[in-house]
């Protein structure tokens, strides 16, 4: 069964604090914008397989967001908190930001074990 990361960093919350009445709509709600405009946000997915990968484009889009595709899934570490891209995730970040959030993502060491 094909499987993708997605939505992993799309907050399903108001911005806390509220900055401005709009920061208490859900940021799915609050960030998506028509196709072609020009403060439009991007998404990341990852996965090993093409046609989730279309989907989950497809379905970005319809709810009103761009798609950067992080593929393979063993890359989805890059957009997991406490990385680049995780940090701009609360108030959107275009395709262009994403792509350079997700390329400056360094994967922490692992710790060793006692």
């Amino acid at each position: 069964m094909p499987r993708a990361r997605e939505f992993s960093h799309i907050q399903f919350h108001g911005h806390v604090p509220a900055r401005t009445p709009e920061d208490s709509v859900p940021a799915l709600v609050r960030l998506a914008r028509p196709r072609g405009a020009a403060d439009r946000t991007a998404l990341v997915v990852s996965s090993d397989h093409a046609d989730a990968v279309a989907f989950v484009t497809k379905l970005y889009d319809e709810l009103g967001f761009d798609t950067v595709d992080d593929s393979p899934l063993a890359a989805s570490w890059r957009s997991a908190p406490g990385t680049p891209m995780w940090a701009m995730s609360v108030d959107g970040q275009s395709r262009d930001r994403l792509r350079r959030n997700l390329e400056q993502a360094h994967r922490p060491r692992s710790r060793p074990t006692a």
